[in-house]
């Protein structure tokens, strides 16, 4: 599909881990489906109470039809009715640790948990962004090598260990350095870090 082929450039921009296409929506939102009293108001008078508990009984592939616009066939008081989606409000919400767009029959979920892999990642990503500014600000080359001298907690340590790979291909740093009086300080996703950097001299 034309979202398919979208994913890498998605994963780009909107810094995202994965991309995953599903049809199962239930564990990931909650749907309530309630009475149109405007539409079925005088259609059922004293009844509509039976509606709503008809309606409680539906099924999820009953309300993704409602949301397609299609009718659907239910049973109320022993009696076979066809609901169509105008005689419905379904309301949609999200579930905790996920957010819900969607447009028409196309919903969008987002899993906003933040686990400790993600959260360093992030430290991780705010570090080379500071270094690519300092790199800009110092007027260095795109292909000038570099050394960064940092100084921060024992957790930015690990994390910096963790991805310095990631970080010596984004910035072209050869190498990192602790120094406690050198650079300015710069708010990492609430880590505190001394960054400085210097042109490594061409051999």
């Amino acid at each position: 599909s034309k979202i398919e082929d979208l994913v890498p450039l998605i994963l780009e921009e909107l810094n995202v881990k994965k991309v995953e296409f599903i049809t199962d929506l239930t564990q990931y939102m909650n749907f309530t489906v309630k009475p149109n009293f405007k539409e079925v108001g005088k259609i059922f008078g004293s009844k509509i109470k039976l509606f709503q508990e008809a309606l409680n009984e539906l099924t999820e592939s009953d309300i993704v039809l409602l949301e397609n616009k299609e009718s659907i066939s239910i049973t109320m008081d022993g009696e076979a009715i066809s609901v169509n989606p105008e005689m419905v409000d379904i309301r949609v919400t999200a579930k905790e640790g996920f957010n819900v767009a969607m447009e028409g029959n196309l919903f969008v979920i987002l899993n906003t948990e933040r686990t400790e892999s993600l959260f360093h990642e992030g430290i991780a990503r705010e570090f080379v962004s500071k270094v690519q500014q300092l790199r800009k600000a110092k007027d260095l080359c795109v292909t000038d090598r570099i050394k960064v001298f940092y100084y921060g907690t024992s957790t930015f340590d690990d994390i910096l260990h963790e991805f310095e790979g990631y970080i010596k291909e984004e910035t072209l740093a050869v190498c990192f350095e602790t120094n406690p009086e050198k650079g300015e300080k710069y708010d990492l996703n609430g880590e505190e870090v001394l960054i400085d950097l210097e042109k490594v001299p061409e051999k």
